[in-house]
């Protein structure tokens, strides 16, 4: 592998970045008026996604098409490393490790509102309300099935192929400065990597935001003496920084993989108990017709932008813009994790195991937790979406679980302790990412840097809570991923020329 330069610019502007972000943040709203964080973040959101929404429904939906083309493609065989590197983990804990990366806390915190939300307020109404639940259901899968894998695994897989087969340091931005010329390189280099961990740090202290929302939420579901306000979400936020700042210190092979095999038995029991409670039959009678319609409605839904109906096309910048910008403030971190323990697999194992296994899972989920809530909204006097509404979007799941009666507090207790093992997982594997970008592409970055991350992560988290809660938390996701669109861009244009080199 290449020799690392000890250069820590990028680390230190970084840091810089955050912490004038924290401290805006921090300031009263009152004293700044229009140019409070949350004001500024919101105007800046509305233009990136009026003007260049476009833009991300383009690039996702392009690059969805070049990863299925790898998997079927010439190249499919050529591995993440040398002819003779075998994989690292186990097939079963590297899927754990990257499912626990990629989606944890958002879906857990997802499941139940964002189907009943749609059922609400459908993307495309119908008169028929069975028809905006199927409706519901479908757009969900959408924006969580195969566009936000596909951009993890073809990201994951330049990342993998930068630093196991061509030998380069674990960084972004050596997937992107062969484009440039010598004398630019140190500089290209710099920009990239503070847009890799900018928006990293972003991206991810949103889940966190989202995961103390949704653990509070969940307490004063059980016991409403636990108010769910901004300084119980604090105090969620500083207990489960401890937790993950021990998990990230101790290593991948210690803390992260078994927090993550950990996960998914939770997740199992979680999901095959709401799964058994609810009408079942429905329930997978729902996951099977939904995959065919969300194949059937696929492009359309790829390239719907309701360039003639302006309200759709609000709907479409608070769901389908706000879903691409966040995954790919998510991707710099989610896929150089991937890509971390992935070495030794081929490409066409590496795309199977990223793009298919984590989408059927996820389509399950939906099947099961939306549509336990969407049954009730139809077929009972639950009234979901008046509790949402209310008292919070991170309050779907366990009003949908109060329906169930004792057994229902018992799941609650589950769904808050796994949420709270997502939030430790994110976090600490976040700050591993952090912490590598950070020191040149160290496999094995020092535990000061990691804790240095995990620490700034957890304070922006607060931040957004205090300035503003969901609103500000989605606000930051948009902004965080634009500078990231063009780096991704410049990564494959570079991947591609190199896999054009292979001898295959």
């Amino acid at each position: 592998m290449k020799p690392v330069k000890r250069n820590y610019t990028a680390y230190i502007v970084s840091v810089i970045i955050c912490i004038v972000f924290t401290l805006w943040g921090a300031l009263p709203a009152d004293a700044l008026g229009n140019f409070a964080m949350i004001n500024v973040a919101g105007f800046l959101q509305g233009i990136i996604s009026n003007q260049f929404g476009w833009f991300y429904v383009l690039l996702m939906s392009a690059l969805l098409l070049f990863v299925i083309f790898l998997l079927f493609s010439k190249y499919g065989n050529i591995k993440l490393g040398k002819d003779d590197d075998e994989p690292e983990f186990s097939y079963m804990s590297w899927i754990a490790m990257l499912f626990s990366a990629g989606m944890g806390i958002g879906l857990v915190f997802w499941g139940v509102s964002e189907p009943v939300m749609h059922y609400h307020n459908p993307a495309i109404p119908s008169i028929n309300p069975l028809e905006n639940a199927q409706a519901a259901i479908t757009f969900t899968y959408f924006h969580w099935g195969l566009h936000p894998w596909a951009l993890y695994a073809l990201i994951a897989l330049i990342i993998a192929y930068t630093t196991f087969r061509k030998g380069r340091p674990g960084l972004i931005s050596e997937s992107v400065t062969p484009l440039f010329p010598e004398e630019h390189k140190d500089k290209v280099g710099t920009i990239v990597n503070v847009i890799a961990i900018i928006s990293t740090a972003f991206g991810v202290a949103t889940s966190l935001g989202l995961g103390a929302q949704q653990i509070t939420g969940g307490l004063n579901f059980l016991n409403d003496s636990i108010p769910n306000t901004f300084w119980v979400q604090l105090i969620v936020i500083l207990i489960v920084t401890v937790l993950y700042l021990i998990s990230a210190v101790s290593g991948l092979d210690k803390g992260v993989r078994l927090l993550s095999n950990g996960n998914i038995i939770l997740c199992a029991l979680l999901m095959l108990s709401v799964l058994f409670l609810g009408p079942t039959s429905y329930l997978l009678d729902l996951f099977v017709q939904s995959i065919g319609r969300y194949f059937q409605q696929l492009p359309n839904m790829s390239f719907r932008l309701s360039a003639f109906n302006i309200e759709n096309r609000e709907w479409i910048n608070d769901w389908t813009i706000f879903y691409w910008a966040w995954w790919m403030s998510w991707a710099p971190y989610v896929s150089s994790f991937i890509a971390r323990i992935s070495k030794g697999r081929t490409i066409k194992e590496f795309i199977g195991g990223v793009l298919i296994v984590p989408t059927a899972f996820t389509f399950l989920w939906f099947a099961v937790f939306g549509g336990n809530g969407i049954w009730q909204e139809l077929f009972s006097d639950s009234q979901l979406i008046a509790v949402i509404t209310e008292r919070g979007t991170e309050t779907g799941l366990f009003a949908m679980l109060a329906n169930f009666g004792s057994l229902g507090r018992i799941i609650t207790g589950i769904a808050i302790l796994l949420i709270s093992t997502f939030f430790i997982t994110s976090a600490d594997s976040a700050t591993y990412v952090l912490a590598m970008f950070s020191t040149n592409g160290n496999l094995n970055p020092r535990a000061r840097v990691k804790l240095t991350w995990g620490i700034i992560q957890s304070s922006i988290a607060a931040i957004l809570l205090y300035a503003g809660g969901l609103e500000a938390v989605q606000a930051i996701a948009v902004l965080g991923s634009f500078p990231f669109v063009f780096v991704i861009i410049l990564m494959v244009i570079t991947f591609y020329k190199w896999l054009k080199e292979e001898k295959v």
